[in-house]
């Protein structure tokens, strides 16, 4: 069994980074230009790591495979990005943020990684500020600040509800600055499809030309995957169509252990689905509850009522409405964390409370908020008496100008109007804390191969709070991968170009285009999506919110068939020297066929309800999760080691103890 070694530094948890910054070899700027890096995927993590690398003066290469960075999935990111910065005085700090990430990640992330996050957030905001991010301002003109769920403080900054977007324009346009001065050559329209190791190094990927089908060879000193996480192997999920697990998956074959598969987030609040015909499901801002108030009907005869048509949700008195999270959860009430939120959810509809003629979909209610600000405005405009309908349009004015954008998307999708009618929202797949396992300086097991954002699995444990993805993207690539990633180098001085005419290379393209050729000339019957929407039904029903052995072992081996069938049956329309998306999928989907039974297997060897998964034979439904008490070795990841022999090996998996130091083990007290 391999031993991990995490390189978290020695000493006090406050001191680590500070410590371990001041100690570790340099690159010199003169030397730096003789360093090449390739960052594969161009998001936030990608973007910002490209951007700030090159301006210290490396060579970077940046490969994308949308047709721009500006269309990465960071912009869907809606409602802000946490940072330690107390500008509500409302006691927030560096302590505050590690404490909340590390208890709403039930104790399952590095504390070591997480406090570092914490302590460089404040420098996040800064940097975008100076980079022209408009973010929302109060009236004195300082920087503005929501709460999101699983926190007692406002610490999430926002540029209304297109947060990710802003930010992402931010690092884009530092990359473009580079881009200028010949410091990044940027790669768009190009997927890699696996990574070369040249004694026991990352030097370089195989990549395609998504346009002309060309397959390159690029070299490098060391290689940096952003390339996101893996919800589609859902295939119904928040992220875009094109998001996958290639990049991450692949360098997880040759070696990179693969850390936490299963631990998904469970978005709760996502349009629910209308049917079986979609491809994908859309988010709304888990910002909207600061002020939405979520309920179902109390009586059953509401509910049927309401799906009948019979009745509007509106028709219901306050005290004709169950607000369940309130009820359950005073302390935090509608800004509970993501998990505690969908469970919750998912058991109101579970037990037939559903609104929707599907039964599964609860109501966000903004009336209360509506309310609230339209008195506050008639008393700070001078106005006595006002009429119900004055009121109202004074609070839908400041509801608007809050969430506006994410109120017109609903309508356009919906076709109901938010403001009058409560919005319907339901769990879904969203963000995944699993990724591949990287030690403190955030290199996998494989030399010279980094993994940052939401490709790697440190900082959020079994959930992830809300406004956190875009701070750990961030992060890593603009203040913490600059600096590890110079201590790995600080030994490739001399070494001179990476040569791509070697044996290494050759015998990974060959692979490549072996693939490649095997998809095109396959004489199959059924489409790249048919499989892939069987794929996704499997682990919803069987390996998503709700999990049992017996249905963890169903979901493995019925997944084994299905790519068993996928191998014989795919067609692939086409030819592979041309812009051919259905050969990019087909790839991506035969990945997510392999990564799917991992994730149940990592699942079926967890006996434990933690995050947004409950393991149905010992959690409580009705009420207040009580779960069991935590247990001193709660902190810790399963790693699968692949070995590639056509079809997935026994996952191997490894227990990696870490420190608590002073936080202490306990129940979440709002679970």
């Amino acid at each position: 069994m391999a031993i991990l070694d995490s390189k978290v530094p020695k000493g006090p948890l406050k001191d680590k980074w500070t410590t371990y910054k001041d100690k570790i070899d340099l690159v010199n700027p003169a030397n730096k230009r003789l360093i090449d890096v390739i960052v594969v995927g161009t998001g936030l993590a990608g973007g910002s790591a490209s951007a700030t690398l090159a301006e210290l003066g490396y060579n970077v290469k940046a490969f994308a495979y949308q047709d721009s960075p500006r269309r990465a999935h960071s912009i869907a990111a809606q409602g802000g990005i946490n940072a330690a910065k107390n500008y509500q005085g409302d006691g927030d700090s560096a302590y505050r943020l590690f404490y909340d990430t590390v208890k709403g990640g039930d104790y399952r992330s590095r504390e070591a990684n997480v406090h570092r996050l914490a302590e460089v957030s404040a420098n996040i905001i800064d940097q975008c500020v100076a980079q022209g991010v408009p973010f929302a301002r109060d009236y004195g003109g300082l920087l503005d600040n929501r709460s999101f769920g699983g926190v007692l403080v406002s610490r999430t900054f926002y540029a209304k509800g297109q947060t990710g977007q802003q930010l992402l324009l931010g690092a884009y346009s530092a990359m473009n600055r580079q881009i200028a001065r010949g410091k990044i050559e940027m790669f768009n329209r190009h997927e890699m499809l696996d990574v070369v190791i040249v004694d026991g190094k990352a030097r370089g990927i195989i990549a395609r030309n998504l346009v002309t089908g060309e397959i390159e060879r690029h070299s490098a000193h060391a290689v940096v995957i952003a390339s996101g996480g893996y919800g589609n192997v859902y295939f119904l999920s928040t992220n875009a169509m094109g998001s996958n697990a290639t990049a991450a998956w692949k360098i997880h074959k040759k070696g990179a252990y693969f850390a936490n598969p299963c631990y998904t987030q469970i978005h709760p609040t996502c349009i629910p689905r209308s049917g079986d015909y979609q491809s994908k499901l859309t988010l709304m801002s888990e910002s909207l509850r600061n002020d939405g108030r979520i309920w179902v009907p109390k009586n059953m005869d509401d509910v049927m009522a309401i799906r009948e048509g019979r009745k509007k949700p509106t028709d219901l008195s306050e005290d004709e409405r169950d607000y369940y999270l309130e009820r359950r959860y005073p302390a935090f009430g509608n800004l509970v964390p993501r998990d505690v939120a969908s469970r919750a959810a998912k058991e109101r509809c579970d037990a037939g409370y559903g609104v929707n003629a599907t039964g599964e979909a609860v109501y966000l209610d903004f009336k209360s908020a509506i309310e609230r600000y339209g008195k506050e405005q008639a008393k700070l405009k001078g106005i006595s008496n006002p009429s119900d309908q004055k009121i109202y349009d004074l609070g839908q004015a400041i509801v608007e100008a809050k969430y506006g954008n994410l109120f017109q998307m609903y309508e356009k999708i919906v076709d109901e109007n938010p403001y009058k009618t409560p919005m319907m929202i339901y769990p879904a797949t969203h963000y995944t804390m699993g990724g591949i396992w990287v030690d403190y300086n955030l290199m996998t097991t494989i030399e010279g191969c980094y993994a940052i954002g939401e490709a790697n699995f440190s900082d959020h444990g079994a959930n992830r709070l809300g406004a956190s993805a875009l701070m750990q993207g961030l992060a890593d690539g603009y203040f913490v991968l600059p600096y590890t990633i110079g201590d790995y180098l600080s030994n490739d001085i001399r070494t001179g170009k990476i040569p791509t005419d070697t044996v290494e290379f050759d015998e990974a393209e060959k692979a490549v285009k072996e693939r490649i050729e095997f998809f095109i000339n396959n004489n199959g019957t059924k489409s790249v999506d048919y499989f892939h929407k069987r794929l996704g039904k499997v682990m919803w029903d069987k390996v998503g919110m709700a999990r049992n052995e017996k249905g963890l072992k169903e979901a493995m081996a019925e997944i084994k068939a299905i790519r068993e069938e996928f191998w014989k049956e795919v067609k692939v329309p086409g030819n592979a020297n041309e812009m051919n998306p259905e050969l990019e999928k087909a790839g991506r989907v035969a990945d997510f066929l392999e990564l799917g039974e991992l994730f149940a297997k990592d699942a079926l060897n967890r006996t434990e309800s933690c995050g947004g998964h409950f393991r149905e034979e010992s959690v409580e439904l009705d009420g207040p999760q009580k779960g069991e008490a935590l247990r001193d070795d709660a902190n810790f990841a399963y790693v699968a080691a692949w070995e590639y022999k056509g079809e997935p090996a026994d996952a191997v998996l490894h227990k990696e103890q870490l420190e608590f130091n002073d936080i202490e083990l306990k129940q979440r007290s709002y679970k």
